[in-house]
């Protein structure tokens, strides 16, 4: 997946079919189902694929207990459907995991046990594994640091894990399989119309500066929290759709939560639900779901949602977490669409919702990761109504993802690349020293800084820190220490000068320190 070749295409291709707006989940999910198709597919995306919400999940695949808990069937029903189709596709980003959700009396462990025997049923021949009642012996062994105080035992239930980043790559490198276009750091500028209906648009290459024109038979707008600044590019008086919620996590040593299974408690004080997650061989605390009015690509964490993880890991576990025990701590934006303004954040759908403006203009929004396969299907559906493309049928179902390996040894520091590792490793017989660690912190390699440039598309030393690797994600004072070395590689394989070096070094070391808690 290379840059300048997908530039050339854009020169190349005289009308495209479909063109995404947007390279987030949605945006990639879309691209994939469209080229699969065999349609003329360009996707563009004004930054790095997944900078936004697409990086900044939870980490999980799954069905949605607490939509269960909702009454909404549907969409857990979906999402369960499309867990298993994803655990399938794309074994080697996403796999199974233990979920413990910890019981205070027996009515807790009858209510939620016969919920998740629900939940596990609902998922058919693409269960992951039976539900089972534990004793609180049996919990504390599998949550070594549970506060066991009234604990009258626990539910284990199973379902999926992901790296969000990595798969939003893997998306990406299969829409250009299939001949696809995908780039990134091309933001739109506007819409082109003729007789009221779109017929291509205007884009701005942040990389080479220049501006391109494209034509096309319909443009499908997948920006998540965005979505009304491009519904009001088509018709600016277009109202908001979108209510903007904001979920923070934060990252911790895994000594503060050691074992393999993950832990869920259903409802908090405030009515949310908490996770805690083992990721990379850290842990991972969230969510909150707090309103918010401004849009950022680098949200900012508000101190009461702090203050409201410290609380409850410090209530739910055995330990004594502060501030400087955190070791990241990221935000995303959810792009919840109104349907009912009194509704609170955590209450609203997370179904997705499409529009057909008058313009031929197809929007996506709102639902959630694990969906994004269903998605893309329904937004290619609507953009063949839309433009009257010849119908093709959809494919993805059972289309492996780029990477797909059944038989991925965990163990491998490379294992997250799947069939890619091999090519990687062979990098280190072009430079010995690429097989060092990146940091002494962390078990990546200089070749998979090499390997980001030659095949990711990676642009910047935020592309390699924070999405090809993910140690912005997990740790990010070791990240910032890293800058200099990865910007020094990056500058020797993309043939740039000192200044650039400095540069991307001044700019991470500003971005990272907002992944701090000072």
């Amino acid at each position: 997946m290379n840059r300048n070749e997908m530039l050339r295409q854009l020169h190349e291709v005289e009308e495209w079919d479909i063109v995404i707006i947007g390279g987030g989940a949605t945006g990639l999910g879309t691209a994939v189902d469209a080229a699969s198709r065999g349609y003329r597919t360009l996707l563009l995306e004004q930054h790095d694929f997944a900078k936004g919400t697409s990086s900044r999940s939870t980490k999980l695949v799954h069905g949605g207990v607490r939509y269960l808990a909702q009454g909404n069937i549907k969409l857990v029903r979906e999402s369960l459907k499309e867990r298993g189709l994803l655990l399938k596709n794309a074994p080697h980003v996403c796999s199974s995991l233990s979920f413990v959700l910890p019981c205070y009396d027996l009515w807790q462990k009858i209510y939620y046990g016969i919920g998740l025997k629900l939940y596990d049923l609902m998922s058919g021949k693409l269960s992951l594994g039976k539900t089972k009642i534990i004793s609180s012996k049996k919990a504390k062994t599998l949550l070594p640091t549970i506060n066991a105080a009234k604990l009258s035992g626990a539910i284990v239930y199973q379902d999926g894990q992901f790296d969000d980043a990595r798969l939003a790559l893997n998306l990406a490198q299969t829409v250009a399989e299939h001949g696809g276009v995908v780039l990134n750091y091309c933001k739109l500028i506007s819409l082109i119309k003729t007789d009221k209906k779109i017929t291509g648009v205007k884009l701005f290459d942040e990389i080479d500066g220049k501006t391109y024109e494209v034509k096309c038979k319909v443009v499908i707008n997948a920006t998540g929290v965005f979505t009304d600044e491009v519904l009001k590019m088509d018709d600016g008086a277009a109202k908001n759709i979108i209510l903007p919620s904001q979920g923070i996590h934060l990252v911790f040593d895994k000594k503060y939560f050691p074992g393999n299974a993950a832990m869920m408690i259903p409802k908090t004080s405030d009515g949310r639900v908490l996770f805690a997650v083992p990721w990379h061989d850290k842990v991972i605390v969230g969510t909150t779901d707090t309103e918010i009015k401004m849009l950022s690509l680098e949200p900012k964490p508000l101190e009461e949602e702090i203050e409201f993880i410290l609380q409850h890991m410090n209530k739910y576990l055995q330990v004594d977490v502060h501030r400087d025990n955190v070791l990241s701590t990221y935000v995303g934006l959810r792009p919840l669409v109104i349907k009912n303004k009194s509704q609170k954040p955590s209450m609203m759908s997370r179904s997705h919702t499409f529009i057909v403006s008058n313009s031929g203009l197809v929007t996506i929004t709102g639902g959630k990761w694990t969906s994004y396969r269903k998605m893309g299907a329904d937004a290619v559906n609507n953009a063949i109504f839309s433009a009257k493309l010849e119908k093709k049928t959809c494919v993805t179902e059972d289309l492996k993802i780029h990477g797909w390996k059944n038989d991925t040894d965990k163990n491998d520091v490379l294992h997250i690349y799947g069939s890619d590792a091999p090519d990687i490793k062979n990098l280190c017989n072009e430079n010995a020293s690429w097989d060092e660690p990146i940091h002494p912190a962390f078990p990546n390699i200089e070749a998979e800084i090499i390997w980001a440039v030659r095949n990711e598309m990676a642009m910047t030393v935020e592309d390699v820190l924070a999405r090809r690797t993910r140690i912005l994600f997990l740790d990010a004072k070791t990240a910032i220490e890293s800058a200099p070395q990865v910007a020094k590689l990056m500058a020797t394989e993309m043939n740039k000068d000192n200044n650039w070096q400095q540069q991307q070094i001044n700019a991470f070391n500003e971005l990272g320190k907002q992944y701090l808690l000072s």
